[in-house]
Parts: C-alpha cells; structure tokens; sequence
C-alpha cells in the first residue's frame, strides 16, 4: 500500500512539473522565443513585450528592444506581402546580429493593426533603438529596404 501511494505521489508531481514548466514556457520570456537571422512571426502579446508596450505608453513611443528592427505587417492574401517575404528573410540574414526582423499578421492581429493605423499592405515600420519609427508602405525592391536600414536604423553603417 505504501508504495502504491509513493508511486502515485511521484507520479502526481511529474505530470504537475510538465504542467507548470509548459506554462512557464507560454508566458515565459519573449525575447528567448526570437531567433536572430530569420523573421520572427510577433502576435500582439509578444510586441508588448518586444517592441513597444503602446497601452502602457499611449502618448510617447518607447522602444523596449536592444537592437534597431523592421517589422512587416502582411496578410497570407497579400500577393506584394509574398514578394516582400523572402527579401525580408535574405535582409535578416545578412543583418543577422545588427537588426532585428519582424512579421505581423494583420488579419491575425487586427489590435495592432488598427493601434497602426495599418490601411494598406505591405507596410514596413522601421524602429531605430532611439527616436521615432518610421512607415514605409508598399512594395520595394531589396536595394530600397537595404538604404533605408542603412539610412534609418544603422546610421550609415554596415
């Protein structure tokens, strides 16, 4: 009997580890969650967290990120959103450690499309560590992403 109710003790308190170190990794911490050289997907929790807390902050842009980073917001319809994809993900490789790349779903994430002003698809806001972003809408070709990153975020430098 008295290894039944160890068994079952032990047991109890695996399945409530797993549980409590799932939940830990859900609401964890954000940044661990980004991968650097490729875009990261960024639901509206996670922008909070990453980029900048808007609610907290309605009146005055603070940027919470360490480094300067692009955002895409898109939609899956959006024919120049998927010509916009891959040069997005080409630039966070080449910018891997120097910029961070973001994507957001604006059909996914309508709060922050609408806190965005977001009417028109792609649209590309480029955050710089200090100062104010900037919104560029519509499709460019790579060179034009890569003299805005170099011009708004990276200050000329490579």
């Amino acid at each position: 009997m008295k290894k039944i109710f160890v068994l079952v003790f032990v047991l109890s308190s695996m399945v409530f580890l797993s549980c409590s170190n799932s939940e830990n990794k859900k609401g964890g911490d954000a940044a661990k969650e980004i991968k650097i050289g490729v875009v990261n997907q960024l639901s509206t929790d996670m922008f909070k967290k990453l980029v900048y807390d808007y609610p907290k902050n309605p009146n005055e842009w603070v940027y919470v990120g360490k480094q300067p980073c692009i955002i895409d917001f898109y939609a899956d319809w959006c024919r120049p959103c998927k010509m916009v994809a891959p040069i997005m993900e080409e630039l966070a490789a080449e910018y891997k450690g120097k910029v961070v790349f973001y994507k957001i779903n604006t059909d996914e994430e309508k709060e922050l499309a609408q806190a965005f002003n977001i009417q028109s698809i792609p649209a590309i806001l480029y955050v710089p560590v200090t100062g104010k972003p900037q919104m560029a809408v519509g499709l460019s070709g790579k060179e034009a992403y890569i003299q805005q990153i170099q011009t708004l975020l990276l200050n000329g430098q490579q």
